[in-house]
């Protein structure tokens, strides 16, 4: 899927065990694949890719929900401490199940996170919210 980024550059993408990750410059945006039971261990690769490519700078996460997936809940706490230069999640649920499903998550982690119905809105909201963090001069 080609997602637009008003900084009109390409991402880079990757195939992964658990799903395609695409790259850019300030966010990823994550397809994990259908049934797979997403947990802190088997998300090693993408953790890898965002140290390699964000450090400890400002960066966005989108999840683009086109299958249904599960998120191991116990293992919340080692995303949150893990990822806490995540300053913004955006998820983009298709179904009304989905949006419940989110609904639990949120008091299990502790990001800035907003839910959208398309990938356009996820991804204008997460470059907005790193416009405003690297204005007001963000720097972990």
């Amino acid at each position: 899927m080609n997602y637009r980024s008003k900084y009109n550059k390409s991402p880079k993408l990757y195939n992964l065990k658990i799903g395609k990750v695409f790259l850019y410059e300030d966010y990823i945006i994550t397809e994990f694949d259908e049934g797979v039971d997403v947990n802190f261990k088997n998300f090693n690769e993408i953790s890898k890719i965002i140290e390699e490519n964000f450090e400890n700078r400002a960066f966005g996460f989108i999840a683009n929900r086109v299958n249904s997936y599960s998120i191991n809940l116990k293992d919340a706490k080692l995303f949150n401490e893990k990822f806490n230069n995540a300053i913004a999640y955006a998820i983009v649920a298709y179904s009304d199940l989905t949006k419940r499903i989110i609904e639990i998550e949120n008091h299990f982690f502790k990001f800035n996170k907003q839910v959208f119905t398309t990938t356009d809105d996820a991804i204008a909201w997460v470059e907005e919210a790193l416009a405003h963090q690297y204005a007001d001069g963000y720097n972990k």
